[in-house]
């Protein structure tokens, strides 16, 4: 006997149907599921272009930005496979955020040139204001919604003592937050547990959906990869991201892991 769930494309309710029966040996029970229609996205990725995106990672030669570019190449790719109706655009954040590219497509060919065109400054910005991000995605969202589509927010921040701050009203939640954040092991010079609050604080601030956030401070490409492949998830399709528990690790729990990766403690409650 083979059973299905809803894809992406459409959402499951579920919904209880009482059917007569005989009280004496118990009322039969029904359960219909009725498909809705799950949105398009329209996802704006805005990558941290600070002097910190080109530390490198633990892969020689490859530097943060390195990484984040070849992550959403993979994100891209999967997410078309998934729905080829969703569509993707640029922006950078330094100071602020501005656009890098600002037509969202589906086309991949349009997404490698983005993807391409980024760059990093060599000097620290010296702050980060998500007002103007926020700002710009509110815009998108709004036009999202007439074509029936939603729009979220991937943001991927390098810096680990520099706290993003936003000015936004506390009522306007008409866009999806997501976070990868890469920093530096904690030190004297730096602060990336604040950094983190910080950033879940904008992201409870502003998610109209569950938004998610992840973070890695040892510097490998596989975490960010995996970490990405996890953004993959319909906002609409999401559970708490507490409950969120894949994927499972392939090593059973007794056995001691061959090389620890967690090894920067960032406390990542929510």
């Amino acid at each position: 006997m083979s059973s299905s769930l809803p894809k992406e494309g459409n959402r499951g309710k579920m919904k209880m149907e009482g059917i007569e029966g005989d009280a004496s040996v118990g009322e039969a029970v029904r359960y219909t599921l009725n498909p809705t229609r799950i949105n398009s996205e329209d996802i704006l990725f805005c990558v941290d272009v600070d002097a910190e995106s080109l530390v490198e990672m633990k892969t020689a030669g490859v530097t943060r930005l390195d990484s984040i570019k070849q992550a959403i190449l993979l994100f891209v790719n999967s997410k078309l496979s998934i729905n080829p109706d969703h569509r993707f655009a640029f922006a950078t954040l330094s100071k602020s955020a501005s656009w890098l590219r600002k037509e969202f497509s589906s086309d991949v060919e349009s997404t490698i040139a983005a993807v391409r065109a980024l760059s990093a400054t060599t000097v620290s910005s010296g702050q980060a204001d998500l007002t103007n991000l926020f700002r710009l995605a509110a815009h998108e969202a709004k036009k999202s919604r007439v074509q029936n589509r939603i729009l979220r927010v991937i943001l991927i921040y390098c810096r680990s003592s520099i706290r993003p701050q936003h000015q936004w009203p506390v009522n306007q939640k008409l866009f999806t937050l997501d976070v990868m954040y890469l920093h530096d092991k904690p030190g004297p010079d730096n602060c990336p547990q604040a950094v983190y609050d910080a950033l879940v604080d904008a992201l409870e601030h502003v998610s109209e959906y569950e938004g998610y956030i992840h973070e890695s401070g040892h510097g490998l490409p596989r975490t960010l990869f995996r970490f990405m492949s996890m953004l993959l998830c319909h906002p609409q399709q999401r559970c708490p991201q507490d409950d969120f528990d894949i994927p499972k690790p392939l090593m059973k729990k007794s056995a001691e892991p061959a090389n620890v990766e967690d090894t920067v403690h960032v406390s990542t409650s929510r």
